[in-house]
């Protein structure tokens, strides 16, 4: 009892019994489980079952006046055989999937406590029952109970067609015409119907293969199947019919041919039909080999081998798996960290590919393996993936080059193909390298796909499919053969659906044409699979020896890839960091007040600025510039009123570059005075002698410097920058002297000066000039600290236009007043 409680609240059976030693999920696990699944969720069954499961709220519009008849499962998900039968329930749903528009499969579970008055109502009472409800079935129907029903699929798909059969008048549309057919409408066939092909299964009475037939063609188009019996005699003798079961292809024209198939046998015939030329699913479009060379894929069409495996399809399964869907998750821990843990070990244990690949999966193992942090980013991962740390030969080529995954548009196929691809290599490898555990790879993949594969109700029917079955995996060969049988199941379920594409249906695989020996027939007639001979094909389709190189590149050239790459990074970081860093200098001086004092290497700095700016002074005057340097070198100690703030020697070009700061704040830059030097040029006596006084009195300016940084700093005016688009363009310094004596007003008088107007005259003039005009500059400074010509006139403007509102005002008050005197004046 405890083993059949655990099996249906895990909702999954296997096709063989589960081993309780083996079970995935531990003992909290399954307590979680039963406490707080869903009713829905404990059943046996689930949409990736193909089976529709029954609830109180949608069974009415499910058995009441559908259009295809419905088979309905009663069951109690805690009864033991209900539990032993659902694995055929699910596989006779997979066997007659085709047959959906005339007949389909579903199941409720009367346990829940929801459900129990609809099985009331159905008179059910005892479980497993099974009843089929005609199509178009009233809403007081009971459906037609299934006593002593078969426990296998064949009989069970017989029952459903004797029940078909039972239909009254008016026939169904969904449904296909069961009855024998007779040589009078074959010859009359072709008028009536527009189709290309009419296939005729020869039979006997009690053979149910031409109404099967019949069924699984019936979601296809251009093509019609009819049975004819042995008794036939006519139509039998005109197309020379030996064999019974046998199908014959019959043409508008009236020839006949005879279908050639490897087991004369219901699945063949169907796989063959199916197959014909212009034979396509309702619904899809007719595939044209041509549409292929000049498909809607962004690259044009490779030719390729569809019996083969190619490297490309693995490298740019692996690209799109490792650098696309992984980046999705910023950061990896608990459980996805030990799946991406998982499925690197197992690429770097079995994946069969070229060295420099290979050399990477394995760098990226080892660096995940010794990181023993509790979550890993995809950024640090991505690295490890570029090769970031220049593991010598080892990289992965970037971008997909799909070659047999290819789809006929963008969204066919591809990645879910080279996925498919890729875990069925890694398992024939850890089979041929004989691999320490059964389960290993198996259970990489199903970490991955539960994790991190991007169609979540894919992962979900996988997850699903793991869960069923999972622990049957006892040895390498098992799990090759597990993971190509779960793959044909899921080929069975999209077979149909929009995303198969119709160049490459959805078949059972491996066919006949590629493996004439996997395939065999029961006694019963029964397709079957012959294991022995599938694992064999297995081990050598996706063997390492067997993968086709065909349209990869070279390995030097995707290294010298990854090397340009490398260093495209590498420059970008080195120009960002530059960036950054001069970012920081500027706000640092933004921010920071200046230091009192002068570094080592600024002094030397400035004295080779001074020691280049004589030079070129001196080149520029030559020899008769020094000589009336020496000439007048006793006469003035301060520097040529033409000098430029900028080119000032020592410390006091520093102070004059040196602007106080506000955290907030951004100053205004000096403006340089424009210096006419052509009218010195006239005047060589005063230039060499101005020239020679700076040469000379370098130590002395130095030491008068020094005593001005320790005076107070510069006083400012208001101008901070709110918004450029105003005109307002900063803090500035105001040229103000207050607190300078007179030397040094007319030292900065003479570096200001155009003409070196006060190099003679008397001290006492110059002192009235010199004071005269620092007031003027003083107030001048006041009146321009950032205002451009359009804002000082916005400033008049809205000032008029003020002063108008205030006298409007007035105005209107004034008569206010005036009449409310008025008012109060009358008797």
């Amino acid at each position: 009892m405890a083993r059949r409680c655990s099996r249906a609240t895990s909702r999954f059976t296997g096709d063989i019994h589960i081993h309780i030693g083996k079970l995935v999920t531990s003992a909290v696990s399954l307590c979680l489980c039963l406490l707080f699944l869903s009713s829905a969720e404990a059943g046996l069954y689930t949409a990736s079952d193909q089976i529709q499961v029954l609830t109180l709220e949608n069974v009415d519009s499910v058995l009441v006046n559908s259009t295809a008849a419905i088979v309905v499962e009663f069951y109690a998900s805690w009864c033991g055989h209900c539990i032993a039968f659902s694995p055929v329930y699910k596989s006779l749903a997979r066997d007659i999937k085709e047959w959906k528009p005339a007949v389909d499969l579903a199941a409720i579970d009367c346990a829940v406590e929801e459900n129990r008055k609809v099985c009331t109502g159905f008179g059910i009472r005892g479980y497993p029952t099974i009843k089929f409800f005609h199509a178009y079935s009233k809403g007081d129907s009971t459906g037609l109970a299934f006593g002593g029903f078969p426990r296998e699929v064949r009989g069970l798909r017989q029952r459903i067609i004797d029940a078909l059969e039972s239909h009254e008048d008016p026939w169904p549309p969904a449904c296909p015409p069961l009855e024998p057919t007779s040589q009078a409408e074959i010859d009359i066939f072709f008028e009536t119907n527009s189709v290309e092909y009419l296939a005729l299964i020869f039979e006997d009475s009690k053979s149910y293969i031409g109404r099967e037939v019949t069924l699984d063609l019936l979601q296809y188009d251009n093509i019609a199947v009819r049975r004819v019996l042995s008794t036939e005699e006519a139509l039998v003798a005109k197309l020379g019919v030996t064999e019974f079961p046998s199908c014959y292809l019959y043409y508008p024209g009236g020839n006949f041919t005879r279908l050639n198939v490897h087991i004369e046998a219901r699945t063949f015939y169907s796989y063959a039909l199916q197959r014909l030329h212009g034979v396509v699913r309702s619904g899809k479009p007719r595939p044209v080999t041509e549409d292929l060379q000049r498909n809607d894929t962004e690259e044009a069409w490779r030719p390729f081998n569809r019996s083969m495996v190619y490297m490309a399809d693995l490298e740019s399964a692996l690209h799109y798996s490792l650098r696309v869907e992984l980046s999705a998750h910023p950061v990896f821990k608990g459980e996805t960290l030990n799946a991406l843990k998982s499925y690197i070990s197992v690429l770097a244990k079995y994946f069969p590919g070229r060295p420099v690949v290979v050399n990477l999966l394995k760098s990226v193992d080892s660096w995940l393996q010794d990181h023993t942090g509790a979550e890993v980013s995809y950024a640090a991962l991505r690295e490890q993936l570029d090769n970031s740390g220049q593991v010598p030969d080892a990289a992965l080529p970037e971008g997909v080059r799909w070659v047999g995954c290819q789809g006929s548009k963008p969204y066919f196929r591809r990645y879910p193909c080279g996925v498919w691809t890729l875990f069925h290599v890694l398992t024939v490898q850890a089979q041929s390298s004989a691999g320490s555990e059964p389960q290993e790879v198996l259970q990489a993949m199903a970490g991955y796909v539960r994790n991190f594969f991007g169609c979540r109700p894919c992962a979900e029917h996988f997850s699903n499919m793991v869960q069923e079955s999972l622990a049957e995996v006892h040895s390498l060969s098992i799990a090759v053969l597990w993971l190509w049988s779960r793959h044909n199941r899921v080929n069975n379920r999209l077979a149909g659906a929009p995303s198969e594409d119709p160049h490459f249906p959805k078949i059972q695989w491996p066919p006949p044409e590629l493996c004439s020996g996997c395939h065999g027939v029961k006694k019963s007639g029964e397709h079957s699979w012959n294991q022995e001979q599938v694992l064999a094909f297995l081990l050598s389709h996706f063997s390492s020896d067997s993968l086709l190189t065909d349209y990869l590149e070279d390995e030097s050239q995707v290294l010298a890839q990854q090397r340009a790459k490398h260093e495209s990074q590498k420059l970008l970081l080195e120009a960002q960091r530059r960036v950054e860093r001069k970012a920081r200098e500027a706000l640092g001086s933004i921010t920071q007040p200046p230091s009192s004092q002068p570094t080592a290497e600024e002094e030397e700095e400035e004295e080779e600025e001074e020691g280049a700016q004589e030079e070129m002074a001196e080149e520029e005057e030559g020899g008769e510039g020094a000589a009336a340097a020496d000439e007048m070198g006793s006469k003035t100690s301060e520097p040529a009123s033409w000098a430029k703030p900028g080119v000032e020697t020592g410390r006091g070009r520093r102070q004059a570059q040196r602007k106080p700061s506000i955290v907030g704040m951004r100053l205004r830059d000096l403006q340089e005075d424009i210096v006419d030097l052509d009218s010195f040029v006239n005047q060589h006596y005063k230039a060499k002698a101005l020239r020679a006084a700076a040469a000379s009195s370098r130590v002395k300016r130095r030491s008068l410097q020094r005593k001005e940084e320790q005076d107070p700093g510069p006083v400012f005016g208001l101008g901070m920058e709110l918004d450029a688009g105003l005109g307002m363009v900063g803090l500035q310094a105001m040229e103000t002297d207050l607190g300078l004596d007179m030397g040094q007003q007319s030292e900065r008088l003479q570096k200001r000066g155009l003409t070196g107007q006060y190099v003679a005259g008397s001290e006492v003039e110059l002192s009235q000039r010199l004071y005269a005009q620092s007031h003027r500059g003083r107030w001048v400074s006041v009146l321009s600290i950032g205002f451009s010509a359009v804002d000082i006139s916005l400033c008049i403007f809205l000032y008029f236009l003020s002063s108008m509102c205030l006298l409007a005002m007035y105005l209107y008050f004034k008569n206010c007043l005036r009449l409310r005197r008025a008012k109060v004046a009358l008797p």
